[in-house]
């Protein structure tokens, strides 16, 4: 059985919570504001939005376990593909033997930037990855229901785009805050940061609602 190298993973809800609920305000906040300006059934703008938010729930989530299994593939060679392609473009042995031996040597510059920026590295674990793509998945649904539900609650679409860019302006207020504490950044550079984010997505959706 193939053993996993240490790396980089998941750690905590806190992660989650940091990957997630971002992650889900922003899509359906684009998507709901975006289709909200089409010509759609109100069955069919439903539809089309529970999708994506259960079907962004469960990329995310295996997005998340992906990222924390990590790759079975030591970086620092190469694989027997990646040599017998090498050979194949007609590359000697000597300069093969080189480029391998700078991978190896990239590889340990990582691992000392890990070490001195003292990043935690961990080695893998099913029940904490399959945790975690949960967890990551549930505040993904949390983040685009604060997004969607002033649709869910009022069919009167205009009325609900305002009341969700409201919502998604003070979610994301409070984000920030939170975000800036556990990550020790200064509050009002993530508070403006996520502001021009939030308003990068209504120019993208107005643009793609007049295209569309």
């Amino acid at each position: 059985m193939t053993t996993l190298p240490k790396a980089i993973r998941s750690t905590g809800w806190k992660t989650d919570f940091l990957i997630g609920f971002p992650d889900g305000l922003f899509v359906l906040f684009f998507c709901t504001q975006a289709m909200q300006r089409m010509n759609l059934s109100v069955q069919t703008f439903y539809t089309i939005h529970l999708s994506i938010w259960l079907g962004g729930a469960l990329l995310v989530m295996i997005a998340v376990y992906l990222a924390n299994r990590g790759d079975k593939q030591d970086e620092s060679l190469l694989t027997p593909r990646e040599r017998h392609k090498l050979q194949q473009l007609d590359i000697s042995t000597g300069m093969i033997t080189q480029i391998e031996s700078e991978m190896a040597k990239d590889a340990r510059l990582w691992e000392d930037i890990l070490v001195q920026q003292q990043v935690a590295t961990s080695t893998f674990r099913l029940a904490q990855a399959l945790r975690s793509a949960i967890v990551s998945g549930i505040f993904f649904l949390f983040g685009g229901i604060l997004a969607l539900g002033p649709f869910l609650a009022n069919e009167n679409f205009n009325a609900a785009s305002r009341t969700s860019m409201l919502v998604a302006f003070l979610a994301l207020t409070c984000f920030s805050f939170l975000k800036a504490k556990m990550t020790t950044q200064r509050t009002w550079v993530v508070i403006f940061r996520y502001f021009l984010m939030a308003a990068g997505v209504l120019a993208g959706s107005w643009l793609v609602a007049k295209l569309f």
